[in-house]
């Protein structure tokens, strides 16, 4: 009778352990879903905004190359143009003789007149000659304005960018909700071991732990550092597509333009070359917030693909 009674205890007991066992792998299984289900969600719209700000720096760094491109050709055209005005000079020098060096100025700025112009003494230019000058003049005009221009979109674009990766990362809502379901997958791992031992079927928990756990080996800051190397570089890029836009804008103004004096023509020069430069330094700054914006993408992806396996598992 003992003996019967002592089977039935034990059995009792193995029957409430094991059911206890369960209960503890349910719930272990029911705090993965909880934690883990939705992050493939954020990440998603996360990858969406690096793919709209690729896109916008990518287009910034192709209006960047067009300035620096228009800003080239117009260089070629403005020697141009010196060259004749200085040839021209050269011949009024010996067309009039030596004089006095303020009759020199005079002669030279009735010789750019000419050059730039349709009217006055034209016995000593060549006809085909002053309308190439005047077309060529109207080109370089024309290119400067478009150098301008295209800067302004340039610096937009940098402007945009800038905005859009400065917001794109990993947020503390996210970042929690991810450290919770590392915590609840470790705590799954746990269970299992104990809900083998005991004889329970754990084929679909190690399954779930084995696919989730995956998370243990990302690394979220390379996220976090990707968009701030794109929202710098976009930055550096406004600065100096602002400031290019403005010394553009200025090299080709009226007033520079017209000053025919030796050191008004240095500064027209010089206005020019920087905003040349300028234009190559924010054509730079897009092409590295490109680049670091479709790393960032590859990262995202990298742990959107992960999110996407565990919530496939446990749905």
């Amino acid at each position: 009778m003992q003996k019967i009674t002592a089977f039935f205890v034990l059995s009792a007991l193995s029957c409430f352990c094991a059911n206890a066992q369960d209960t503890a792998l349910d719930n272990a299984l029911r705090e993965t879903y909880i934690n883990c289900v939705g992050i493939d969600e954020a990440l998603h719209d996360m990858k969406v905004k690096a793919g709209i700000s690729t896109a916008v720096t990518g287009v910034g760094t192709g209006l960047g190359v067009g300035a620096v491109a228009t800003g080239i050709a117009k260089a070629k055209i403005d020697e141009t143009l010196q060259q004749k005005f200085d040839k021209l000079k050269d011949l009024s020098y010996t067309a009039y003789g030596e004089h006095e060096e303020a009759d020199k100025e005079s002669f030279k700025k009735r010789a750019k007149q000419r050059l730039y112009s349709s009217t006055g003494d034209k016995k000593s230019i060549p006809v085909n000659e002053d309308q190439g000058t005047k077309e060529l003049t109207a080109k370089s005009k024309n290119l400067g304005n478009w150098r301008t221009g295209l800067m302004v979109g340039n610096t937009a674009t940098n402007i945009a960018g800038a905005a859009i990766s400065g917001t794109n990362k990993i947020n503390k809502n996210l970042e929690e909700q991810i450290n919770n379901c590392k915590s609840s997958v470790k705590d799954l791992k746990n269970t299992i071991t104990r809900a083998k031992f005991e004889g329970a079927d754990v084929s679909e928990a190690i399954q779930i732990a084995s696919v989730c756990g995956e998370f243990e080996y990302i690394d979220l800051s390379k996220i976090d550092n990707r968009a701030k190397g794109a929202m710098t570089s976009s930055i550096v890029g406004a600065g100096t597509g602002v400031v290019g836009t403005i010394t553009s804008a200025l090299a080709n103004s009226n007033r520079v333009r017209d000053n025919d004096s030796p050191q008004g023509q240095k500064t027209e020069k010089n206005l020019n070359t920087s905003a040349n430069i300028f234009a190559a330094g924010s054509t730079v700054a897009s092409a590295t917030a490109t680049v670091f914006n479709a790393a960032q993408i590859k990262a995202i992806k990298d742990v959107a693909e992960i999110a996407s396996k565990c919530t496939g598992v446990l749905k």
